[in-house]
């Protein structure tokens, strides 16, 4: 067991505050404005803190203690580092109505509540909570609402929690964090980010909406704020055509032009034959120069044989070509008949 004690501070300060030869030890810790009691093995606090009125920041993460200690004397704490301890309960905050970060993370917590009084609290950061098995951690709705007029980053990583819908009040958020849960509705989120007009950053992984198809590009389009996304910069650049993308999209969904048009019928037309391509599908190619479509009828006829395993009747380009080249005959004939009669 490791009790905190005076000789435990003293040696917790920085060099910039150590204590001078003659100076009385009550004056000393006075004027301590930053603890740094990290990694100590400590397990009590006991209320020799409470002598160090002017603490503005105290370390105290990675060590044993089961409760938050009572810092009802240190009413200009402004950043509380209480992250990886075995604190089950959060409670002693309401005189430290200065507070502006509280870290807490790691802990065995339950259920965020007891921060009522903290009216000013900018930062949030209680993820990656030891809770029993099957539970999600918890909102007490009363310091939600506090919360709602000044907090402005939110961690709750590792929590396994299946809806943020509560949080729907933190309109003041600037940065999201909620990786690792159970995260697995993309309307939720969508829902949230129109309340939620000031973030600016946004970090999902490892939920299952993650999967989703186009997870990121459906959240970069709903947001207009949104810079930094799972780790990712987001450029204006990259929204601007994924937004251009979706508009696009959808236009052609509403002028019905998410298909190809329909092939036509070369049964309804007089006045171009078509020809038959292997398989049977058979294309109409309107337009085309005489010379350019006698080409294709000649590449058509000469196609292997297992393009003509169709009905006579199918064999639409073999006909014309062979018509052709009986049209051709003639002219030729005709022309040596002509020669002929004027020698």
């Amino acid at each position: 067991m490791v009790r905190l004690t005076i000789d435990l501070i003293a040696r917790g300060t920085s060099g910039y505050t150590k204590k001078k030869r003659d100076e009385s030890m009550e004056h000393f810790l006075k004027k301590i404005t930053h603890l740094y009691l990290e990694d100590r093995g400590i397990d009590e606090v006991g209320d020799d803190l409470s002598l160090c009125r002017n603490l503005t920041v105290l370390y105290l993460y990675d060590n044993k203690l089961a409760k938050v200690p009572n810092l009802s004397q240190n009413a200009n704490l402004t950043h509380l580092y209480l992250q990886n301890n075995e604190v089950s309960k959060m409670e002693c905050f309401a005189n430290l109505r200065r507070l502006t970060k509280l870290y807490i993370g790691g802990n065995a917590i339950t259920v965020v509540e007891g921060i009522e009084r903290l009216e000013m609290l900018q930062e949030l950061h209680i993820e990656n909570q030891r809770l029993p098995s099957g539970e999600k951690l918890l909102f007490d709705p009363r310091s939600l609402a506090v919360l709602s007029r000044s907090l402005q980053v939110l961690n709750v990583s590792g929590n396994n929690l299946d809806t943020i819908r509560e949080l729907q009040c933190l309109t003041g958020l600037t940065q999201f964090m909620a990786n690792d849960n159970q995260l697995r509705d993309l309307k939720e989120i969508a829902h949230l980010l129109e309340t939620w007009r000031r973030l600016w950053r946004l970090e999902l992984a490892d939920n299952p909406i993650c999967h989703k198809p186009k997870y990121k590009d459906r959240i970069i389009i709903m947001s207009n704020t949104i810079e930094v996304l799972d780790g990712k910069e987001i450029t204006d650049t990259s929204r601007q055509f994924l937004r251009n993308w979706a508009a696009s999209k959808l236009k052609k969904k509403e002028d019905g032009e998410t298909e190809l048009p329909p092939v036509r019928d070369h049964r309804n037309r007089n006045d171009v034959p078509g020809f038959m391509m292997p398989g049977g599908a058979s294309y109409i190619m309107p337009g085309l120069p005489k010379k350019q479509f006698e080409d294709i009828l000649a590449r058509s006829s000469s196609l292997p044989n297992s393009a003509n395993k169709l009905g006579r009747e199918e064999t639409l380009g073999s006909k014309a070509h062979s018509d052709l080249s009986t049209t051709k005959k003639r002219r030729k004939k005709k022309h040596k008949k002509v020669a002929i009669t004027n020698m």
